[in-house]
Parts: C-alpha cells; structure tokens; sequence
C-alpha cells in the first residue's frame, strides 16, 4: 500500500510537473512590457511622484482587462543623469528584458540621447518628460514621441504675459544644460518679436544641481534689470528664491518663471514662496473637470496624498502607451509609429493628441501667479492652455524638424 501510495505521488508530481511547462512560455506572451528608463536617484522630488502615477495607470488598465488582453508590466531602471548610462539601460531592457516599447526620461540630454538610441535600434520610444525642443524638431525622428509641453510651448505660454509687463530691461537666469539653454533662447526670441525695443542686460547660467545662489543673485541685482526671466527648478531653484528674498533682488521686480507653479516645486518653498510670480505649473486643489477628479480621487485613494505634476505626467504616459497599443493591435515599432501619429488620449487635463507632423503631444499647462498662503505655496488667477494653441506653424516645423 504504501509502495503504491509514493509510486502514486511521484506520477502525479510528474503530471503536474509536465502539465506546469507550457505555462511560463505562454504568461509571457500574455504580458506588454514597457521598460522605462529616468534619473529616479538624481531627481526624486518629480520622479517619485511620477512612478506612483505610472503604477496606477498600470494598476487600472489591468484591472480593466489589460491591453488587447494582455497584462501590462512596467520595468524601471534608474541611468544616474547620465546620458551613456541611459542608453546602457535601453540596450539592456530590449536585449535581457525583453520589452516591448521604451519610455520614460526627464533631463533633456538624457531624452536626447534615448531618442537617438530609438532611431538606431529602430524601436519606439515615448519621452514623457523632456523638455528640449530638439525631442521632436532638430533631432526628431519617426521612432520618438512626447508627450509633455515642450519648452518652446511653455515659453510661448509666459511670452504675452512677459511682453504685457512692458519692462524694458531683463536678466535671465537658467541651468546651464539643453533644457536651460533652449529655455533661455527661446524666451529671448520670442519676447523680441512680442516686444522689440526689450533689452537683456544680465545673464547667469549655472551648473544644474550645482548653484552658487550667492553669487548669482548678486550677479543679477547689478545688471540693474527691470524683469527676470528664471528657469532654475527643484533644489537650484528653493536656494535662488532663498538668497533673493535676503538680498531683495525680487523687490520692485516682476518675475516669469518656467515650471516654478508645478508643486514639486513651489511647494518646498514654504514660507519663502514669492508673491506674484508669473509661471506655468499645476494647481491640482483647483482643477474641477472630471477627468482630473476622477484621477485626483484614484491618486489620493492609493497613496493618501495628493498628486504633483510628475504623477500626471507618469499616468498619462501610461494611459498613451495603452490607447497606442490597443489602436495599433500590436506592440510591432511600425505599427506603433502609425498607429501613434494624429492620435488623441485621454489625460488628467482632458483629451490630447500627438501631431502628425512633429510627434508632439498637445498636452498644456496651467499659467497663473504664485502666492504666498499663509507659508504655503499655491497658484492663483490660474488657467488651463491648450498646448495645440502655442505651436509654431507648420511651416516653421517643417524647417526645424529633419525629413524622413
């Protein structure tokens, strides 16, 4: 009895063992992988919001069945804001990973060098978060896409606002990489066609991550500048507003700031936070559509907190890798690509749509002024911009973006 007891175990376990070797081969055919590529370590007031808004994307969509009936794996890897371990990264998510699309980045040169990587291994690669305009104009390609507002786009948001001040002389102060860079040119050609007769009179460009603000303020209050236009954000830009405030640099002066309304941001600034500075950020305690409060209630239901702009920038990302997938019927890169150009998704603020002739999102930005509430920073007398409204035309696209 006990002889055919075992003998009857080991069969079954034999069975069982058997029966159990098509599955592994078969689960990874149910499953979409995004490997997703950002400096997690370097800037972690933005990314780790942004994650959390990926992984509830993540979470929803599959819960909802998945993608064309597949399960969507996310798989992360951190390239220590550097551009050569960015692209070792991409290299190792297709080539061990496995995956299907590459996403993800935030610094700009990094962004630069991932959707160059895309054009040479010919796959598809949604940049969530970098700014650079060269994403999609000067070092464009078929295999990239974007989905945030870009530099030129924000910029082309404070523009009127800046020109409605009529000050004559102005500084600029930026971080000195691609983002600041373009951030700053731009800036500087499109107040000069707004305004002519502008003048700028200072300008200080500082190692990203690595400001002397004493230094850089004092630089700016003797250029004697009517306005300052300032482009310095996370950890840069709390020690700038700092030595501002203690040297009186902003007295008397109006300030457009990109990127210092989002509040991963301006919220650090506490009781430090500026009055009356005019910039494009996210006001989540405010925006009432319902798109936006049905994310808001997902966000804080999962994490108890409230969401910044990186988390919307995560999930939405997300969100479009999901409506491209399902569009294409395929995770095939052509098949992306096409099914990808002209196509409208949904986000947090509303419907959106990647253009056919640049590969960038229409995803806007909210544009108001900071206040100082009680030693709380928030955004006031705030409005939504379609970032379709804030486009060169195509005509100067074509001229920009090279021809495939």
């Amino acid at each position: 009895m006990n002889f055919c007891l075992a003998h009857t175990l080991r069969t079954t376990a034999l069975l069982l063992s058997v029966a159990a070797l098509p599955i592994l081969p078969v689960m990874a055919q149910n499953v979409i992988k995004i490997g997703e590529i950002n400096s997690y370590k370097a800037q972690p007031a933005f990314l780790d919001p942004y994650k959390k808004g990926m992984e509830l994307a993540v979470e929803e969509i599959n819960a909802a069945g998945g993608v064309n009936g597949k399960q969507l794996q996310l798989i992360t890897r951190d390239d220590n804001a550097s551009p050569g371990d960015a692209v070792r990264a991409a290299e190792e998510l297709l080539s061990r990973e496995k995956v299907d699309v590459l996403s993800g980045a935030f610094l700009s040169h990094i962004g630069l060098a991932l959707g160059d990587f895309a054009k040479q291994r010919k796959v598809f690669f949604l940049a969530g978060e970098p700014l650079t305009d060269k994403m999609v104009w000067q070092n464009g390609n078929r295999y990239t896409y974007r989905l945030r507002a870009s530099t030129y786009m924000q910029v082309a948001m404070l523009v009127p606002e800046a020109a409605k001040l009529k000050k004559k002389r102005w500084a600029v102060v930026y971080p000195n990489y691609e983002y600041g860079q373009s951030a700053a040119a731009t800036f500087k050609q499109l107040l000069k066609a707004a305004q002519p007769d502008v003048e700028f009179v200072g300008e200080q460009a500082p190692a990203l991550g690595k400001i002397d603000a004493g230094s850089v303020t004092q630089a700016l209050a003797d250029a004697k500048p009517d306005a300052i236009f300032n482009v310095l954000f996370a950890t840069d830009l709390a020690k700038f507003v700092r030595e501002g405030n203690t040297r009186g640099l902003f007295q008397g002066r109006e300030v457009v700031s990109l990127l210092t309304g989002e509040p991963e941001y301006l919220e650090p600034l506490k009781d430090e936070t500026p009055n009356g500075w005019i910039v494009t950020g996210y006001p989540w305690y405010g925006v009432q559509t319902p798109e936006h409060k049905a994310f808001y209630l997902a966000y804080h239901r999962k994490y108890n907190d409230h969401p910044r702009l990186g988390s919307v920038v995560g999930y939405s990302m997300i969100h479009a890798l999901a409506a491209g997938i399902t569009k294409a019927k395929s995770t095939e890169t052509e098949k992306l690509i096409t099914a990808f150009s002209g196509m409208s998704f949904g986000t947090p603020f509303g419907k959106a749509t990647f253009r056919k002739q640049d590969n960038q999102s229409t995803m806007g930005a909210f544009l108001g002024r900071t206040k100082n509430d009680n030693g709380r920073g928030v955004l006031v007398d705030y409005r939504y911009i379609d970032g379709a409204t804030v486009q060169p035309s195509d005509d100067v696209v074509k001229k920009l973006r090279p021809s495939h």
